[in-house]
């Protein structure tokens, strides 16, 4: 019996009051609090297992919580249904330990007269919606595998299914990279230039493949899934090595580019016996490692102009004449400080530009250049190309690395650049490994860094980070074809926001407070009236509303 008070001063011939929770609920709750023998002290339990989506809160240390998951219980806000016209729901996330927590209230017909409004502009209308997702790297697949079977499908319903976060993208190492335990390629025989020897590996097929299909199985669309390369085979590059400065042996149009393009096609033709099919692929993860002398991991050097022409010569053509023609290719895959350069030299050229459909930016290195100078102007010049973020994580920096169970700031950091990339006319935004374990890894260089996932696996358990949420704030309310519209607030303030109106109409509208004090603030949406809220000291919040 859940009373308000322990056991030990209860009458046990008085009724006292009970929650109501379903049979199901009071179960999971039950189990898990009696293997922590928490039971004698029920009135402890009551605040934080909300029935069986209640988050299991764990301080590290790092400023906030982690939400524990095992194969029994996860924290979940459901499949996410908006109230009838004349009201709101609010979704809130905050250092002091909400997530995701919902509210829902009256829209007003005149104003609240707080300081602040923030004013919907339906009729300033910008990019539209792509997908939100993550990578998943052989590390991602060792620790999604390390669980129980029951484990697993926790977590990958939590990344993928409609009452989890609803990622749309999966971006997928083309053989190894750091995240690997092992440097591979797909083509391991010198001079096969035919690449009649071309092989997935075992990372494939009993890791990678397996946990995409049932990714696939869990969504409720169609994954896009994205194809990015670290390094060709040592025979085709120039240092003779997967590491370190090389790149492609010859010139655009000669037997090592043609190889190389080939081994593209041939990586789509494989997954596809697996009924897993690629949205788009990059031209290669940063270009600009491999130009680096004694680079320290998998990387191939390209400059603008030899992207240019292998594109144009090679890897277009190859595309364009294999049974995948309709795959996207992405440019770039490097950090934004690039642009617009690296956009100006490919994309000016015709004979590459038709067969090249956007731009792919890192998340490194941000803060040096702003995202009006390089994402913006790049937009504004070449509008038809879209802007899409292939790879962000946590924990890089040798100034604050590896893993911080429960680091708010590192939630603050992904929503803030989340923000900037959609206010700058990107259309989605793709984390890096899914999951890691307590250390940052598995990665062969020992290049150790953070995930919004991190696995126990001794104790068969998975911690949902800050930067889950974060990502969840966005990923779960702005689905494909949602579309940017202006937003202007009455006065300067430090919240940053930015709105949707969604495919059925509804809106979204995200605000992150950085600041340590609350705001007081109503949103204007002229169509329906007045919402008053309130951000709290360091929180994200998403509101979302119908309009009709």
């Amino acid at each position: 019996m859940l009373g308000e008070e322990g056991f030990d001063n209860v009458d046990p011939f008085i009724p006292v009051l009970v929650p109501g929770y379903s049979e199901k609920e009071f179960e999971s709750c039950y189990l898990y609090y009696k293997d922590r023998h928490w039971l004698q002290h029920p009135h402890r339990i009551v605040t934080q297992c909300h029935g069986s989506e209640g988050c299991v809160s764990r301080d590290f240390g790092h400023g906030s919580v982690v939400c524990e998951c095992n194969s029994t219980h996860c924290d979940s806000v459901g499949s996410v249904t908006l109230p009838p016209l004349g009201q709101f729901t609010s979704y809130l996330s905050s250092k002091a330990g909400s997530r995701l927590e919902r509210s829902q209230g009256q829209i007003r017909k005149t104003s609240t007269g707080a300081a602040l409004r923030l004013t919907i502009v339906p009729y300033q209308k910008y990019q539209k919606i792509r997908g939100f997702g993550g990578a998943m790297t052989d590390a991602a697949a060792i620790n999604i595998l390390s669980l129980s079977p029951g484990a697993q499908d926790q977590l990958l319903r939590q990344y993928f299914s409609s009452e989890g976060k609803r990622y749309t993208v999966v971006r997928v190492p083309m053989a190894s990279c750091d995240f690997s335990t092992r440097l591979y390629t797909y083509a391991e025989s010198p001079g096969d230039y035919k690449l009649d020897n071309f092989t997935l590996s075992p990372e494939d097929t009993k890791m990678k493949i397996p946990l995409l299909q049932r990714a696939q199985a869990l969504s409720p669309q169609p994954l896009a899934l994205l194809a990015s390369a670290w390094s060709a085979p040592t025979w085709l590059k120039t240092n003779g090595a997967l590491t370190g400065k090389g790149s492609l042996k010859g010139k655009p149009g000669g037997k090592e580019h043609k190889a190389w393009a080939q081994y593209y096609v041939r990586f789509l033709e494989e997954y596809s016996k697996h009924n897993l099919s690629f949205w788009a692929l990059t031209t290669g993860n940063e270009p600009s490692a491999g130009r680096m002398t004694n680079y320290s991991f998998q990387a191939m050097g390209f400059t603008a102009e030899e992207q240019r022409d292998w594109v144009s010569l090679d890897l277009g053509p190859a595309l364009h004449a294999s049974s995948h023609p309709h795959t996207h290719v992405l440019i770039l895959d490097d950090n934004r400080l690039l642009l617009p350069h690296w956009a100006k030299v490919v994309l000016s050229d015709v004979h590459a530009g038709r067969y090249i459909h956007g731009v792919a930016v890192h998340w490194y290195f941000d803060g040096v250049v702003p995202a009006e100078l390089s994402l913006a102007t790049t937009h504004h010049l070449y509008p038809e190309y879209y802007l899409f973020g292939t790879e962000a994580c946590a924990g890089w920096s040798p100034l604050d690395r590896g893993v911080k169970l429960g680091s708010w700031e590192r939630g603050e950091q992904y929503a803030h650049d989340i923000l900037q990339d959609l206010n700058h006319y990107v259309v989605g935004w793709t984390d890096w490994n899914l999951a890691l374990d307590l250390g940052g890894g598995p990665n062969w260089v020992k290049n150790f860094v953070d995930s919004p996932v991190i696995v126990d696996a001794g104790r068969d358990l998975f911690y949902k980070q800050p930067t889950f949420y974060s990502m969840a704030h966005f990923s779960k309310f702005l689905w494909e074809g949602s579309q940017r519209v202006g937003v202007s607030a009455s006065q300067k303030t430090s919240l940053e926001t930015t709105a949707f109106i969604r495919p059925d109409g509804s809106m979204a509208l995200i605000i992150l407070n950085k600041s340590s004090s609350e705001v007081q603030l109503e949103v204007w949406d002229p169509v329906v009236g007045y919402i008053p809220t309130a951000a709290p000291a360091h929180s994200l919040i998403t509101l979302a509303w119908k309009t009709h």
